[in-house]
């Protein structure tokens, strides 16, 4: 078998890059290892009730007449219609530090403006100035590393400012411990606080199931359950791969979405980071009976907290850190009607030591059921008592996301080293989605149709 394109991976980074090239070329098949798209953004069935996994909201909200916007240039480039997002923005979200003041945010990128004014009066100006600078930075120009946070405290003169605007950017989209690339900063900034966040009315199925319909009725193919073992080459030429079934599929152009050193080594060569520390989390879901559950805050959408004495975002040495982490709240999204109530939370945690756990069965299913426990009790101290209405309740752990996603240790956010021009050093091989530096859905997606723009049309 042989086709001009080939995308390893179904998640949406390459689900939008193979749709993008469809619109010109239907010869493009998407291989992926797992029986269900999506992957870090896909779902699962427990208790007769679909579940969505790592899907909180969607960054880079725009509305539909700013053509500039990333995501309205995501929809043109793909020629997909907004309807089908059904899009609900969020209602306001919140960054709570213990013993300090509350920020919020919403898709108005004026009330954070304002919290800031209000409550940290002396690093207005300086928060007037960093938003002038973020304005004008290109973060996809390459250049080498450079530390948000120390470019913010030369700029915001309050430590707790810098922690409290770190604090969700680097939960929803930072691979580095205690710091952020500024470049990454400054798409995150742009996504989260100036854009803002929404979701699609109905489950991450329905829009994956319409993003599909899309890419076959465009004349695309996809394999599920078709993991690829060896990325086949010659120098700088990649001719193919081996399946492992141990099917040849011979190709000319690849472009692989599932993470630089899981790229690598299907080259044979050795990870770029080394002993990097890849962050992974622990998330678990909360499925609430509505009668039986008292009024959990209906005016916030999503939560990031902190109750320690200072911020820290590094992997612990215990299974989970609990000391801060996300609350979401998935009803609250302005005009959503969800008729049922579920409560997320994500905090930090260790690879390695859910690893050494794992050949205990018993010890590894304990530890998942005093995780959501204890998540539980530090979530109600902040939205209130909502344990006499769980109803199900499921955990996932580094282990659970590695296994499901392929993602190296589970590190959602993938390599701290990024690849910003998609370039692994072959003429016909490319890198697109986490590693290459795009974050979150949107970005992701984009990711995805800028390496087939940049790279690979122009060869057909």
């Amino acid at each position: 078998m042989k086709v001009p394109f080939l995308v390893i991976g179904g998640g949406l980074s390459g689900l939008a890059a193979a749709i993008r090239f469809a619109r010109f070329n239907p010869e493009v098949l998407i291989l992926e290892k797992h029986t269900r798209i999506g992957g870090l953004n896909s779902y699962f069935y427990r208790n007769n009730r679909i579940f969505e996994t790592g899907l909180h909201a969607i960054t880079n909200y725009a509305e539909a007449g700013d053509r500039k916007a990333p995501l309205n240039r995501l929809l043109r480039q793909l020629k997909f219609s907004r309807d089908h997002l059904d899009i609900h923005q969020q209602i306001c979200s919140e960054i709570v530090f213990r013993g300090a003041e509350r920020l919020l945010f919403s898709n108005d990128f004026q009330l954070i403006t304002e919290q800031i004014a209000t409550k940290f009066p002396h690093s207005s100006d300086g928060f007037g100035r960093l938003v002038t600078l973020l304005d004008s930075f290109d973060p996809f120009r390459i250049a080498p590393f450079r530390s948000a946070r120390q470019f913010l405290a030369d700029i915001l003169p309050d430590r707790l400012l810098v922690d409290m605007l770190l604090c969700p950017l680097m939960f929803y989209g930072s691979s580095i411990e205690d710091d952020m690339d500024l470049s990454q900063f400054a798409i995150m900034f742009r996504s989260i606080f100036q854009e803002g966040m929404f979701r699609p009315g109905e489950t991450i199925k329905i829009l994956l199931d319409r993003l599909l319909d899309h890419y076959r009725n465009l004349g695309g193919s996809i394999r599920t359950g078709a993991e690829v073992r060896e990325i086949l080459h010659d120098g700088r030429k990649v001719h193919g791969v081996v399946l492992t079934s141990g099917e040849t599929i011979d190709c000319g152009v690849v472009l692989s979405t599932i993470g630089l050193d899981e790229t690598l080594a299907l080259l044979h060569r050795p990870p770029l980071s080394g002993d990097t520390i890849r962050l992974g989390f622990v998330e678990t879901i909360y499925q609430l009976q509505a009668s039986r559950c008292p009024a959990l805050p209906a005016d916030r959408t999503i939560i990031f907290f902190n109750n320690a004495d200072s911020f820290h975002y590094r992997r612990p040495d215990q299974p989970v850190d609990f000391s801060s982490g996300v609350i979401c709240l998935p009803m609250n999204f302005a005009g959503l009607g969800a008729t049922s109530k579920e409560v997320r939370s994500t905090h930090l945690a260790s690879y390695d030591q859910w690893q050494a756990r794992a050949a205990d069965r018993r010890a590894y299913a304990s530890l998942k059921v005093q995780t959501a426990e204890r998540s539980r009790m530090v979530l109600e101290d902040i939205v209130g008592d909502f344990g006499q209405a769980i109803v199900f309740q499921d955990t996932f752990t580094p282990l659970t996301i590695e296994r499901y996603t392929a993602k190296k240790e589970g590190a959602i956010y993938g390599n701290p080293q990024k690849i910003k021009d998609g370039d692994l050093g072959y003429d016909n091989l490319f890198l697109a989605g986490t590693d290459q530096g795009f974050l979150g859905i949107v970005g992701s997606m984009l990711s995805g149709v800028s390496m087939v723009n940049q790279h690979i049309l122009n060869k057909f």
